[in-house]
């Protein structure tokens, strides 16, 4: 694998991601500001789907800690990304422009960047298939109070941010986003049928 395919699987996979659990995040916060409003008196047109705030307030730190990971490990990303483009006279105009550059492949790196961007995206990295999908489903799970019948609701967010990341990224995204989408649809499958767990354990037997 080149120097820029390994660096493009690293950042793709946290644009799609990044641009998933915000769509989430921002799902849910506007069913939880309705329920604000219904507890308050105030008239809206009822949607299908409530939030648990209760469980929501209760899990405010961990919502909190995975947000402020996330939001970290980008803005380490951004950061990397910005002093690599500067060297090669490129500029970044907005967060799109940041990915589409990346996506074109036309940059070089050293051999630290190149060692860093192999191990977020290995197996057990940070930004691996398996670590990736877990904390998209945390999140997901955070966010609803656990309730596996908001699972098709936060799923849909999700695919939509993956959305946004292919049309940010300009192009297909790299085979380790496309293989962390499918494990997200998987776990969140397993989450809404109960049968978390079940695989580990057929394929033990």
């Amino acid at each position: 694998m080149s120097v820029n395919a390994v660096n493009n699987t690293s950042y793709a996979s946290a644009a799609a991601g990044t641009s998933a659990a915000k769509t989430s995040e921002q799902k849910v916060s506007k069913e939880t500001q309705e329920n604000k409003q219904q507890q308050t008196g105030v008239v809206y047109e009822k949607t299908s789907s409530t939030v648990n705030t209760d469980y929501v307030k209760k899990n405010s730190a961990l919502i909190s800690q995975l947000k402020a990971d996330s939001d970290a490990r980008v803005s380490q990303l951004r950061g990397l990304v910005e002093k690599m483009m500067k060297k090669q006279g490129a500029a970044i105009g907005n967060a799109d422009s940041m990915w589409q550059f990346l996506a074109g492949g036309n940059f070089t790196v050293s051999a630290d960047v190149k060692a860093q961007a192999q191990a977020d995206i290995a197996e057990d990295g940070y930004w691996g298939v398996e670590k990736t999908s877990d904390r998209i489903l945390d999140f997901a799970k955070a966010l609803s109070g656990n309730d596996p019948k908001k699972a098709d609701e936060l799923l849909a967010a999700f695919k939509k941010g993956f959305s946004q990341a292919t049309k940010s990224w300009g192009k297909t995204l790299p085979d380790i986003s496309q293989r962390t989408y499918d494990a997200v649809i998987k776990k969140f499958d397993a989450w809404k049928n109960g049968t978390e767990g079940t695989d580990a354990t057929a394929d033990q037997a």
